[in-house]
């Protein structure tokens, strides 16, 4: 856990202290996807007025992702142009206390990743600004659809100006790996803290062993899915031959 505080006219800025209800997440045979609470504190030294507002970041792994885009060509779709991006986020969540806008400028939401329209993304090669941001919008859009991207506005309780707490799901489909939850202190529309808590999310039991033995051994892995499938598809033949 890290936290960020800085100093302002000679005052101490506030300190956040964060926690996490689950520090990892088991992804077994059958997972619908969980819950993460995400809660804390916002402790300010100097005893001024307590009106902060507060925004959760939630981000998974990065991956590197090409994406395609598809058009219709004589009442056929097919694929067109294509981008690829360096580094981009799995999952990507924010929750605040208020709308984005009603906290901070557009400026400091870009820079600190408050919506999902600021995600950082690292394009792999040169592109065309307007291209990159059409690529860019309809990565959103896919992620957004499959639940991997959120934003959520009033997502965020604070209770006396000190405590804070925040409900964020996971879904089914999340990549496993390293996921970070960055809460950030806001008032008058400046950042005046951050603090990381972190949750592992990671495959246990049968799907931890698919995983693990298509990793090392990919050869073996794709040897056996091959003959699997011929398997299932011969003794389904013999069945529907005998009814």
């Amino acid at each position: 856990m890290f936290a960020l505080c800085g100093q302002s006219n000679g005052s101490p800025d506030p300190v956040l202290v964060p926690e996490v209800s689950q520090k990892e997440v088991q992804v077994r045979q059958g997972f619908t996807g969980t819950e993460l609470l995400l809660f804390g504190a916002v402790i300010d030294p100097s005893g001024r007025e307590k009106d902060f507002d507060v925004i959760v970041v939630l981000k998974g792994p990065t991956q590197s992702i090409r994406l395609r885009e598809k058009r219709q060509i004589g009442g056929i779709w097919m694929n067109a142009e294509s981008t690829a991006f360096r580094s981009a986020p799995s999952y990507f969540a924010v929750a605040s206390s208020r709308p984005i806008d009603q906290i901070v400028d557009e400026k400091t939401a870009a820079i600190f990743e408050f919506g999902t329209e600021f995600i950082q993304l690292s394009p792999a090669g040169s592109i065309d600004p307007e291209e990159q941001a059409r690529f860019r919008a309809g990565l959103v859009d896919l992620r957004e659809r499959q639940g991997l991207y959120r934003t959520i506005e009033d997502g965020v309780q604070v209770r006396e100006g000190v405590l804070y707490q925040a409900r964020i799901g996971l879904p089914s489909n999340v990549q496993t790996g390293q996921y970070t939850a960055e809460t950030f202190a806001v008032r008058d529309g400046r950042v005046l803290a951050s603090a990381v808590a972190e949750v592992s999310v990671r495959k246990v039991g049968f799907e931890r062993f698919v995983e693990v033995f298509a990793d090392r051994e990919p050869l073996f892995y794709g040897l056996v899915a091959i003959a699997l499938s011929l398997f299932m598809g011969w003794l389904a033949g013999r069945l529907f031959n005998r009814s």
